[in-house]
């Protein structure tokens, strides 16, 4: 587990609270139930915004609290936990390609307003159903983009899109010669299909190393979120066992259950680990930071499709129902399994990586 600072410490209790109190899975069944256009609580992210977590990464220098990824991390782990319907992810991921690309302008354009909550902004990478950063058809002729990206995150709101092109990663903003089409998943969060036809576009420095670091930026993201799902997961199935009565026993008294539990707990541990183990890399900026990703991604990946499947199957007949909440935490998993590279594709690279 990794040593948090005093300020870290506030912050991840902070964002518990509010989680909690002001934005519970109730929260997130409501949003489903209004399907609004953007797919979140716009009153929920300037709560957000107004407590300074838009800016968790960006420098103070530029309005932001330059706290660092895991930070950012565990504000995400607590947001994770409730389901929280927030463009926040989306948006760091964002940012941290204006952190590492941007030119001075560029930044002190975009950074104050994502701090202050006001800019909305995403990643659009994928052309094709899976993870695929190798295959970018993408073209820019005369400052202007062109090229269709598909499941982008928050695609339906974003005012600003970091845009994955053949020769590096742009800048776009503004509607002109941007199209979007909803694609409704199972997770009933924001996803869409983005057209780019002649959009004036803003280059970013870097290449294909930046397309990399950004990635594994909006990876790691994910991974926060992934486990603070399976830590609720966990825990709302174990209060479950320990509640409910069968065959005139508690089912936590059931040897059978208790060794399930006792793995997911271990597997818990290990997935916390190495999430925190990948935000450590990128604020201390290791060169190992691709391999630590991906071994968080991996576990991330395997530890909450196996938390989330085993919180349907030990709650029974009402885990299948939608009005119990694990099938929101089933349904959300596995979009976010698939996100930035599934286990798979991560012990891959993983496995590349280090010379295997």
């Amino acid at each position: 587990m990794a040593v948090l600072s005093e300020e870290q410490t506030m912050l991840r209790d902070m964002a518990r609270e509010w989680a909690d109190n002001e934005s519970p899975v109730s929260a997130f069944r409501k949003v489903r139930d209004a399907a609004p256009a953007a797919f979140y609580d716009a009153e929920a992210w300037r709560a957000q915004g107004a407590m300074g977590w838009a800016g968790i990464v960006v420098p103070e220098a530029q309005g932001g609290a330059g706290m660092g990824y895991l930070s950012l991390g565990l504000v995400l782990e607590q947001l994770g936990r409730t389901l929280t319907a927030t463009p926040l992810a989306a948006t760091a991921a964002a940012t941290s390609a204006i952190l590492l690309g941007g030119s001075e302008k560029q930044q002190a354009e975009w950074l104050p307003r994502i701090a202050a909550g006001e800019v909305v902004a995403t990643l659009a990478v994928d052309e094709g159903p899976r993870f695929a950063p190798d295959r970018i058809g993408t073209v820019v002729a005369g400052g202007r983009i062109s090229g269709t990206k598909e499941f982008v995150a928050e695609g339906d709101s974003a005012q600003l899109f970091v845009v994955a092109a053949k020769d590096g990663l742009y800048l776009v903003a503004g509607e002109e010669g941007v199209g979007r089409s909803p694609r409704r998943l199972v997770d009933f969060r924001s996803h869409a299909q983005v057209r780019f036809d002649g959009a004036p576009a803003e280059r970013l420095e870097g290449g294909a190393d930046l397309l990399t670091q950004v990635t594994d930026r909006a990876a790691a993201a994910n991974c926060a979120e992934m486990l603070g799902m399976a830590e609720a997961a966990f825990a709302q199935t174990n209060d479950y066992l320990k509640t409910r009565v069968q065959f005139g026993q508690v089912l936590a008294s059931f040897q059978a259950l208790q060794h399930r539990m006792a793995k997911m707990f271990t597997e818990l541990e290990l997935m916390r680990s190495a999430v925190e183990g990948a935000f450590e890399a990128i604020d201390a900026g290791r060169p190992d930071v691709s391999q630590a990703v991906s071994l968080a991604k991996a576990v991330a990946g395997e530890t909450l499709h196996l938390v989330s499947r085993e919180m349907i199957q030990l709650h029974g007949g009402i885990g299948m129902t939608d009005e119990h909440d694990a099938g929101f935490y089933l349904k959300r998993a596995r979009v976010l399994e698939a996100m930035w590279g599934n286990a798979s594709w991560h012990r891959d690279r993983f496995a590349r990586l280090n010379g295997y």
